[in-house]
């Protein structure tokens, strides 16, 4: 046998347009190949190796797109690998191909006779059998889970082909050799759930009440000619965790959450783990695809006699909400991925920024229409427009607090530098995960804090910056690196902020991002001096603001759980007056000129924003800089919305003056929570913990404290 039959080079040292992408492409007939390398490409798939089937070595690295879970695809296609990526694979690829196969066959088989198999009648038509094998398929894929959730996308893509060759052989049907891929199945699906979304949800673990566009004049209740799954919840799922608006509230770092996930089987799987850089992979999707790759057991219900519910409301002033549509309400961070978990608190969520240099240069289009989300043990990346959860992320035992966006220049293994976006996320464990979304890998960590993270912030000017505030009572900035062709990076601590309370949010001037950070904190307001240039580590405040008290005295001992800048000058927070959210200059409180450090300051307040009266703390705001708008929400569910559009002109040219203080600014708009039932019963007590609109107020985002993120968009 010749040389060229057994051993094939295709490592590429060629511009990134000549990379090879598909092997398919290439056209091979090469039967008896032996040895192949295909190192530095841009292969995104690798079931096209099937066929070389007598393929010993196998070679791809510095193939970004390739992750763990297509190692273990190779090593079941190819039944003669021994040497992958010049590692002996023989003992692993032996259980993947044996051992693992049969766990899933017998969990397959379970799942058909436990849910399906009554289903078919004993008489049935080709047409029923075609609708059972798409139920089965897309439910088997979604509750069949094995092994670490690293590898939950070659799970679910062995699963697949288990059910196809089950339903082959035990109903005679023919089984499709070269299957579509799971993308186009899945927009295909994507579809159908248009007209079914709970019945779509149920084997996702998520609740989406998708609410098509009304008419003024709409009814309260819709009627539904199909009946869909059941989505059960317990009475106590929708009390209030949150008891009072004390410090006790915050999450207690002495008492991880524990985890009601089942156990996981030992097996060599566990071991390969080590090969992810210390890092959790998420399941591949493209941008049309819900994350039916859930990673951990959920419980299967099939039940037909409950629908979930959305009755329009009217807001506040008791005229109908015509200005935002409800789009969708997702609970998809459930833990353990239970359909009853609605205790499970969301707090932090950002819109990713768009790669495109040209059009991140207008401030209201320099987001996608994806955002990021977090809470409980999970992060997830939603479309806004279609409400599919694209990817989810997932850590046992981690409470996530907050996610933050960069995008970072990274170079590639042939030199050339290519623009990719990175999500960090932290929480209760004090560890910051860096995820490479493209990728949909976490290329690693940063042990930032001993106790939990509160909030995250990169720099708008340097992408590698970081700041992170923490329950020890520290705001530290991190130069989190850029990761090389092998996610190699180094991250390093530049600076420490001292703080005298808990910080709670955090915002970098804009006029001066790399000179000054504000914070708002448990017992105050602070600000610092973050000037790189200055030797000194550790620093303390540099100064205090003080804000009117109740009896309308100034004082400093107060929580600021909101913060955010409205334009380069403005300051939007909330503190612990309760109804009040005060309006107030950066420039004209803060003097640059000043000396020393750990002043006391009185906020110029501009004006005050009027809000509910609860005491309830960590309901955060937010801005749309670009429409001079404000959100918060509340205590019932509902987002109040402030235009300032017309009197940031007024701010703006009362020049060193205090600007006349009247009534309150009134919100435009309260969007109420609408009424959502779960198994008949309406979720209430519904406490809005943050809502974030993209930067052209499109879309509106909010989360809650009981599970459900609620997706608006502005008609």
């Amino acid at each position: 046998m010749s040389k060229i039959t057994t051993e094939l080079l295709l490592e590429r040292a060629v511009p990134r347009s000549t990379r090879l992408r598909k092997i398919e492409t290439l056209n091979l007939t090469l039967p008896d190949l032996r040895v192949l390398n295909c190192n530095n490409n841009k292969l995104e798939d690798v079931t096209a190796l099937k066929q070389f089937p007598l393929l010993e070595e196998l070679t791809y690295e510095n193939n970004v797109y390739l992750t763990l879970n297509d190692d273990y695809k190779v090593m079941f296609l190819l039944q003669n690998l021994r040497l992958l990526n010049g590692k002996d694979i023989t003992k692993l690829a032996k259980h993947v191909r044996h051992v693992n196969s049969r766990k899933l066959t017998s969990k397959v088989t379970a799942h058909w006779e436990k849910f399906f198999r009554d289903q078919l009648p004993e008489k049935h038509t080709a047409e029923q059998v075609k609708s059972i094998k798409k139920k089965f398929l897309k439910s088997v894929q979604t509750n069949v889970v094995c092994g670490p959730s690293s590898l939950s996308e070659f799970t679910r893509w062995r699963v697949k082909m288990i059910a196809e060759e089950f339903l082959a052989y035990s109903l005679g049907l023919e089984l499709n050799s070269d299957p579509e891929p799971e993308e186009k199945m899945d927009e295909n699906e994507e579809e159908e759930s248009n007209e079914s979304p709970r019945e779509d949800a149920e084997d996702k673990g998520q609740v989406t009440v998708t609410a098509r566009k009304r008419k003024r004049n709409c009814s309260k209740t819709r009627s539904r000619k199909k009946s869909k799954p059941q989505v059960t919840t317990e009475k106590e799922a929708v009390v209030n965790p949150r008891k009072s608006s004390h410090v006790q509230d915050e999450p207690a770092p002495e008492k991880p959450r524990t985890s009601n996930q089942p156990a996981k089987e030992v097996t060599p799987e566990q071991e390969a783990e080590e090969t992810s850089k210390n890092g959790e992979q998420l399941p591949k999707g493209q941008s049309n695809r819900r994350s039916s790759q859930l990673t951990e057991e959920q419980k299967s219900q099939e039940q037909d006699n409950g629908v979930v519910t959305l009755t329009p409301v009217k807001n506040s002033k008791g005229k109908e909400d015509v200005s935002a549509e409800p789009l969708h309400f997702l609970q998809c961070h459930s833990k353990g991925n239970s359909r009853e978990d609605f205790k499970t608190q969301l707090w932090s969520c950002v819109f990713e920024p768009l790669l495109d240099s040209g059009a991140r240069k207008d401030p209201v289009v320099n987001s996608s229409r994806t955002v990021a989300t977090c809470g409980g043990e999970s992060v997830c990346l939603i479309d806004c427009e279609t409400g599919t959860v694209l990817k989810k992320y997932k850590v046992a035992a981690e409470e996530f607090f907050s996610v933050a966006w960069t995008t970072l220049t990274m170079v590639i293994s042939d030199s050339r530098k290519k623009s990719h976006n990175i999500l960090a996320a932290a929480g209760r464990r004090g560890i910051v995960k860096l995820i490479h979304v493209a990728a949909d890998f976490c290329y690693g960590e940063i042990k930032a804090h001993k106790k939990p993270i509160a909030t995250l912030c990169f720099s708008p000017t340097r992408e590698t910056h970081l700041f992170t505030a923490s329950y020890d009572k520290r705001i530290a900035l991190w130069d989190i690196g850029i990761p090389d062709s092998d996610y190699n990076f180094k991250a390093s601590q530049l600076l420490v902020l001292e703080v005298l309370s808990i910080p709670l949010r955090i915002a970098l001037v804009p006029t001066c991002p790399d000179q000054y950070l504000l914070a708002g904190c448990e017992g105050g307001c602070f600000a610092w001096n973050i000037k790189l240039a200055k030797e000194q580590k550790a620093r303390p405040f540099e100064a205090t603001f003080q804000f009117p008290d109740e009896d309308g005295s100034m004082t400093t001992s107060h929580r600021v759980d909101g913060l955010a800048f409205l334009n380069d000058d403005v300051v939007v927070s909330k503190s612990s007056k309760p109804g009040c959210i005060y309006v107030w200059s950066w420039s004209r409180s803060f003097d640059t000129k000043g000396k020393g450090c750990q002043r006391t300051i009185a906020a110029v307040i501009l004006a005050e924003l009027e809000w509910s009266t609860t005491d309830m703390s960590y309901l955060t705001l937010s801005t749309c800089p670009a429409k001079d708008y404000v959100f918060c929400g509340d205590e019932k569910g509902s987002v109040w919305m402030y235009n300032l559009s017309s009197y940031t002109k007024a701010l703006s040219s009362a020049k060193g003056k205090r600007f006349p203080l009247q009534k309150k600014i009134a919100p435009a708009q309260v969007l109420q929570w609408p009424e959502l039932r779960a198994n008949g019963e309406q979720l209430t007590e519904v406490l809005v913990n943050n809502v974030v609109s993209d930067p052209s107020f499109t879309y509106l985002v909010v989360l809650t404290s009981v599970n459900i993120t609620a997706i608006w968009k502005k008609s």
